[in-house]
């Protein structure tokens, strides 16, 4: 039995010893193979997570500048904005009293021909009250537009009536001003209301 069981511990130390040759040659050649393999996919892999990561780089930096050059955009726009804002803010109210405006320079051209000397000192202070009234809407960005004697022009004026031209250099020019037009801040907020000769 002795014998037995040495000859069995023989036979499974052979099968040990020509498994671990076995496995000894093929860990020797197997790692070699697998080491370049595996150099080889991570340098792959290196390179190709190092290009994404530079792809996604000058993506964000595209993104960036063009946020950056969109608020730069927005900073002027609305600055711009705010400054036409700010100047045509009593647009309305200044409307409101183009109107009166317009009374008063009739009212001026209608009392020229009956000042005496009794009216003249009040209509003095009448006519300075208008002035006023003038200078103060000028200090807002108002102003007349002149119109008699200037070419007809559709952007600034309404033509009401046409007349035969009484020369033939007046062709096409104004020549009287029914309602005058007004700019504010050189934006026209009224047109100017002309007789044209033809």
């Amino acid at each position: 039995m002795a014998e037995k069981d040495s000859t069995i511990q023989n036979e499974n130390n052979d099968n040990i010893s020509e498994s671990t040759e076995m496995n000894i040659n093929a860990d020797e050649n197997m790692p070699v193979q697998n080491e370049e393999l595996v150099n080889e996919s991570a340098g792959n892999g290196e390179q190709t997570e190092t290009d994404k990561i530079k792809a996604e780089l000058e993506e964000q930096k595209d993104k960036y500048l063009r946020l950056y050059a969109d608020f730069e955009n927005f900073k002027r726009r609305t600055a711009k904005e705010r400054i036409e804002y700010m100047q045509t803010a009593g647009k309305e109210v200044i409307t409101s009293l183009l109107d009166i405006l317009d009374d008063a320079d009739r009212a001026e051209k209608g009392v020229d021909p009956i000042i005496n000397a009794e009216t003249e000192s009040a209509l003095s202070g009448i006519k300075l009250v208008f002035q006023k009234l003038r200078q103060n809407l000028e200090s807002k960005g108002l102003k007349a537009m002149v119109s008699v004697g200037e070419s007809f022009d559709v952007d600034k004026h309404e033509a009401i009536a046409e007349i035969p031209a009484p020369a033939p250099d007046l062709e096409g020019k104004i020549i009287d001003e029914v309602t005058k037009g007004y700019t504010l801040n050189d934006k026209i907020i009224r047109f100017a209301k002309v007789v044209v000769a033809k």
